[in-house]
């Protein structure tokens, strides 16, 4: 490089530098150079056998079945362990343990049958062996079909209807579980009922058994106080809804205490037959 030294001494200076620099980034090239891959002839050295053993992901397919037992077994009282020796899946047991928890009670081999996720064949399987303990059975009384019709009333009999309860209310000839239920629940959003026709409001009742039913002499109604309830608690009721229940808090406030739904007449809400009605379930 003879041309070197017939540079300017602050030329020199800077070639150098960068020769330097060159040099440097050559040398952390070649020691930082990565291994090779292993080849096929050549195995990675984790894949080489040390001859000690290797934790393996559990095979779920290809673990050892539970072989199945078969003894008698009483579905209220046996335990996790009973139950998987009989074949059931960890999931039908724990099925099994939430029912009794939440107070279910096998009281008979085909209410097992019943259980949540059970498949007929299963059950067929486990029939045989089902043994339900005597506490456990209903008394023979109590196993009668739930389709067998409860005695009905005579044509001379009546029922209470503010006091009758689904059982009573199922003797009456025309009246079964549903609308006994209806009954019940209506009176409840009523407050009890003042005069039989009211049950015709129930969608679909049947009219021939109308009859059936009376008022007793010191059946009450519970009433509302038009002067401290709130809107929603109005509201409630079947004979008021919302918007005549709006106008009776309107009124109170703009007009003070109600004496008389009769000061709400000249609303188109408030009919006479409106009114007449809701008197039986209004206090002021």
């Amino acid at each position: 490089m003879p041309g070197f030294f017939f540079l300017p001494k602050s030329d020199r200076r800077i070639l150098m530098v960068l020769i330097g620099i060159i040099v440097v980034a050559l040398g952390v090239l070649f020691i930082d150079k990565p291994q090779e891959k292993p080849t096929a002839l050549q195995p990675a050295a984790d894949s080489v056998d040390t001859g000690k053993p290797r934790h393996q992901r559990p095979s779920y397919s290809s673990g050892k079945q539970r072989p199945v037992e078969r003894f008698a077994f009483d579905p209220n009282t046996a335990d996790s362990t009973q139950l998987l020796r009989l074949g059931l899946q960890s999931w039908q047991v724990r099925n099994i343990y939430r029912y009794r928890e939440a107070g279910g009670v096998f009281h008979k081999p085909q209410d097992f049958a019943r259980l949540y996720g059970l498949t007929l064949k299963q059950y067929r399987q486990l029939e045989p062996y089902i043994r339900i303990a005597k506490e456990y059975k209903k008394p023979a009384a109590l196993q009668r079909d739930s389709l067998v019709r409860p005695q009905k009333l005579s044509p001379q009999e009546r029922v209470a209807v503010n006091q009758a309860d689904t059982t009573l209310l199922q003797r009456v000839p025309g009246i079964g579980p549903y609308y006994a239920r209806r009954i019940v629940s209506y009176r409840q959003r009523l407050g009890g009922f003042y005069r039989t026709e009211q049950l015709l409001e129930i969608e679909g009742f049947p009219e021939s058994s109308l009859g059936y039913f009376s008022i007793a002499d010191d059946g009450v109604v519970r009433k509302l106080n038009v002067n401290r309830l709130s809107l929603n608690e109005l509201r409630q009721h079947p004979y008021m809804g919302y918007y005549r229940a709006k106008q009776i808090v309107d009124f109170r406030r703009t007009h003070g205490r109600i004496s008389s739904l009769n000061e709400l007449s000249l609303s188109k809400d408030f009919t006479p037959e409106v009114i007449e009605r809701l008197e039986h379930y209004v206090e002021y």
